[in-house]
């Protein structure tokens, strides 16, 4: 599933605001696609939540937890960042301080100025959320398993609320010059609602939440084909809405339930084309493939597309999600999955203060969970 949601992303990047596709059919995809990138984040960041929380350790460490999950972003995060300076440094592009060591530290979306979020590689900011959200995890996770099932439900509920509140806040409340001439939208508006990380800790902590609902037993069967179906109407409708309400989390709405499908299916052991051992292996390569396929793009952009054919420009496109799929397999299989396997695990300790508490819950589900731990 993580893999099918990168390829909107892919798909959102080589078409909006790059010439891959020209003239009408050009047209035609980037209307299409316009909007499919941020439902797919909102995807990841939900998924994140669920995830740490269904699999959490019942006798992990904090600092335990911490290194495992910066073994298991930093290692290709640092890959990427050197291909960004490899490229920038062919190109003759200016390095900014600012953004150059934000990015590497994975902090620039904490700066509410235009391009720094974005600067180096550009779909970094969304790691730099993901590192908040893992520092936060220890914190976090404690505070939801003392909710009621009721009080689980509420407060899911007001998660799903709070973005649309923070882009009625931002648009009403929060001034700055346009991005672009003609336009209303600031850029201001723009990171609040997109790019601050506690904006989007919400989406973290709703993974969190369900995921602690489901393994209680009390979320009603989800099929994984309307799931889909719904989620697929979401990305439609999300497309139809002023931009800025399309943004953030208000999409999360429509991918919740594919989540909560996708876990009671493999919890049931329901046949599904996502457990074949390809789509699990493209799932793997997944994170790999979101930090490098802009580059690809980019580059081919910049050097290559503009002259050639349309078809040539079409060709060039598959070539670049041909090349994205390549380098991260390598990336994976030589460098995220021997890091992880080496400094992402150890023994686990013996009481400590600092230990994580158990993610599981009383419910048909928990024995399922401790299991796949």
């Amino acid at each position: 599933m993580r893999f099918i949601a990168a390829l909107p992303v892919f798909a959102f990047h080589a078409t909006s605001g790059m010439n891959f596709l020209r003239g009408g059919t050009g047209d035609f995809f980037t209307d299409i696609f316009k909007d499919t990138g941020t439902p797919s984040v909102s995807f990841f960041f939900i998924l994140s939540g669920f995830i740490l929380t269904w699999s959490a350790r019942p006798r992990d460490t904090v600092p335990g937890f911490w290194r495992r999950r910066m073994v298991k972003v930093y290692p290709n995060h640092l890959v990427a960042f050197a291909a960004t300076v490899v490229i920038m440094l062919i190109a003759s592009d200016p390095f900014e301080a600012k953004k150059f060591f934000t990015s590497l530290f994975l902090v620039q979306s904490w700066v509410p100025e235009i391009l720094v979020p974005t600067g180096m590689n550009p779909v970094a900011w969304s790691l730099s959320c993901e590192v908040f959200f893992y520092l936060s995890f220890p914190l976090l996770l404690p505070l939801v398993r003392r909710l009621t099932v009721r009080a689980l439900w509420t407060v899911g509920g007001l998660l799903l609320v709070i973005p649309w509140l923070v882009v009625l806040f931002a648009e009403h409340a929060v001034d700055g010059a346009p991005i672009m001439p003609g336009q209303s939208l600031a850029y201001e508006q723009l990171w609040l609602v997109y790019f601050f990380p506690l904006t989007r800790l919400v989406e973290f902590v709703l993974g969190i939440v369900v995921a602690r609902l489901v393994l209680s037993g009390t979320v009603p069967r989800v099929g994984m084909i309307p799931a889909t179906l719904f989620a697929l109407g979401g990305f439609v409708l999300n497309a139809q809405v002023p931009y800025l309400y399309s943004l953030g989390g208000t999409a999360a709405f429509w991918v919740v339930p594919l989540i909560v499908a996708g876990a009671t299916a493999d919890v049931r052991g329901d046949r599904s084309a996502m457990r074949g051992r390809v789509m699990v292996r493209l799932g793997e390569m997944s994170f790999a493939f979101y930090l490098v396929h802009t580059l690809f793009l980019m580059s081919a952009q910049r050097w290559l597309v503009q002259d050639l054919s349309d078809g040539a420009a079409l060709a060039a496109l598959l070539g670049c999600l041909a090349a994205s799929l390549a380098v991260s397999y390598a990336m994976f299989t030589w460098v995220e999955a021997p890091l992880v396997r080496r400094f992402g695990s150890g023994a686990r300790r013996k009481a400590d203060p600092r230990v994580l508490p158990a993610a599981t819950a009383p419910g048909p589900l928990a024995a399922a969970a401790d299991a796949k731990d």
